[in-house]
C-alpha cells in the first residue's frame, strides 16, 4: 500500500468504524499531516495509531469518507472491483435484466461502499455524478471501470458531477462526454416510454428512484382526474395518463421540465394530458379543477438539519393545500426525498395537515426507495426517500 498522508483521530472517536459508518466529522480528528488538499486520499489512525481505513479527505464538517476498511491500494484495479461488486448485488436481484426496464442506478454512494459517487445506467448509457472531490478526481479509472464491466454493449459515459461539486473546484472543470457522444436517449419503464437529457435535465436526467412508485400510481390511476405536481420531466403523468385516467395535469415551475413533460406525453401518445410551467401554490390558488389524485412529489425542501424546521412548514403547508383540494374518496402521493426529514418527523407532519385541512385520511401504503438505491445497515442517512398513498374522506 503507498504512504498515504495520516489522519488520526482522538481517544475514543473510531467508534463509528466498528459500526462501519463511512462518515468522520472533522470534530473526530485529534491531528493530520500537513498540507492536506482537498480529494487527497488519506490513512485513517486510532490515536494509538492503528490501521482504520482509507478515505477522501475534505476541509468540511465532513472530513473524511472511507473508500476502504482495508488496507489497500487506491488504483484502477481498486475502482473496477468496487463498481463490479455494485453491479453484481444489481444482477443477482434481477435489476440488470429485469425485462420491465433498461435504466436503473448502479452506484448509490455510500451503500455501495463508494462515498461521494452515483452512477445510473440509461439504456446502455452511464451517467456519472461525483459529490466529492476524491472521486471526481478519480474519474478516468471509474470510467475505464464502466467499459470494462459492461463492453461493447455500452455507448456512452457522461460526467455530470460539476452541479453537485464545491464551486470552487468546478469552475475548473466542466461536464462532459467522456465516452461516446450520445446526449440523450429513450428508456422504458413497464411499457412507459421516456426520453433521459442528462446534458441539460436535473440531477442525471431522470428519477430513478420513483420506478416502482410510479408503478404502484397505475394501479389507481383509471378514471381518475390526476394532478402531478412538481412534475419534471412527466414520470408520473405518463403512467397516470397511459393506464387510462380520465384527466392528466402537470406542474413545474421550470419551462424546461413543462416542455420535457410534454415530449414524454407525446411521445406516449396521450391525448388527456395538459402541462403547466407555474408554481405549485400557485396553481393551486387559480386552478378550481376538482381531482381525484394528487401526487405531491417536491425538490428536497431541507439539505440541511439547520432548515428542516423551515422544510417541515413547507410540506404541512403543501399537504394542506391537497387535502382541501381533493374530492372526497380521493387518493393523495406524497412524497420527501429530504434526508434530513425522517420517517416519523415526515408522518406527523402529514397529520398535522390532515389535521389542519378537516379530512379523514387512511393510510393506504407506506413507499420508499427501490433495491438500485439499497439502504445500508450501517448508513441509515441512506434511506432518504420517503412517501405515503393516501385514502381522504
Amino acid at each position: 500500500m503507498p504512504d498515504y498522508k495520516q489522519i488520526v483521530l482522538a481517544k475514543g472517536r473510531e467508534g463509528t468504524f466498528f459500526r462501519k459508518h463511512p462518515w468522520i466529522f472533522s470534530g473526530a480528528i485529534k491531528q493530520k499531516d500537513a498540507d492536506l488538499k482537498d480529494g487527497e486520499i488519506v490513512e485513517v489512525l486510532s490515536y494509538d495509531k492503528m490501521f482504520l481505513g482509507i478515505g477522501h479527505y475534505t476541509d468540511a464538517s465532513i472530513a473524511i469518507r472511507i473508500i476502504s476498511f482495508e488496507p489497500v491500494t487506491i488504483d484502477a484495479d481498486f475502482w473496477y472491483n468496487k463498481i463490479k461488486k455494485a453491479y453484481d448485488y444489481r444482477a443477482d436481484i434481477g435489476i440488470t435484466t429485469l425485462e420491465a426496464t433498461n435504466a436503473y442506478r448502479l452506484v448509490f454512494g455510500e451503500a455501495d461502499e463508494l462515498p461521494g459517487l452515483v452512477i445510473d445506467f440509461y439504456n446502455n448509457n452511464a451517467v456519472i455524478q461525483c459529490h466529492a472531490i476524491g472521486m471526481h478526481r478519480s474519474i478516468k479509472d471509474i470510467a475505464e471501470a464502466l467499459k470494462k464491466i459492461y463492453g461493447a454493449k455500452l455507448e456512452s459515459i457522461y460526467d455530470k458531477s460539476m452541479e453537485s461539486l464545491p464551486k470552487e473546484y468546478a469552475s475548473n472543470h466542466s461536464n462532459g462526454a467522456l465516452f461516446g457522444t450520445n446526449e440523450n436517449t429513450l428508456i422504458e419503464e413497464y411499457g412507459n416510454k421516456f426520453r433521459i437529457d442528462w446534458v441539460r435535465g436535473q440531477k442525471t436526467g431522470f428519477f430513478i428512484d420513483q420506478r416502482e412508485n410510479r408503478r404502484l400510481l397505475a394501479q389507481y390511476s383509471k378514471g381518475r382526474k390526476v394532478l402531478n405536481t412538481f412534475c419534471y420531466t412527466g414520470g408520473f403523468s405518463v403512467y397516470a395518463g397511459l393506464a387510462g385516467a380520465s384527466l392528466v395535469h402537470s406542474v413545474d415551475v421550470s419551462k424546461t421540465a413543462v416542455e420535457l413533460t410534454k415530449q414524454n406525453a407525446e411521445l406516449n401518445g396521450l391525448q388527456n394530458h395538459e402541462a403547466f410551467a407555474m408554481d405549485t401554490f400557485d396553481f393551486f390558488k387559480e386552478n378550481k379543477t376538482e381531482y381525484d389524485l394528487i401526487i405531491l412529489d417536491p425538490p428536497a425542501f431541507a439539505k440541511s438539519r439547520k432548515v428542516s424546521h423551515n422544510a417541515v412548514i413547507g410540506y404541512k403547508r403543501l399537504n394542506t393545500e391537497a387535502f382541501k383540494r381533493i374530492k372526497s374518496g380521493g387518493i393523495v402521493f406524497t412524497f420527501s426525498c429530504s434526508q434530513v426529514i425522517d420517517k416519523d418527523l415526515f408522518y406527523n407532519t402529514i397529520v398535522s395537515a390532515a389535521i389542519e385541512a378537516r379530512r379523514t385520511i387512511k393510510v393506504l401504503h407506506y413507499l420508499s426507495q427501490p433495491a438500485d438505491h439499497p439502504i445500508s445497515m450501517y448508513f441509515a442517512e441512506g434511506e432518504y426517500l420517503k412517501g405515503l398513498v393516501l385514502w381522504v374522506e
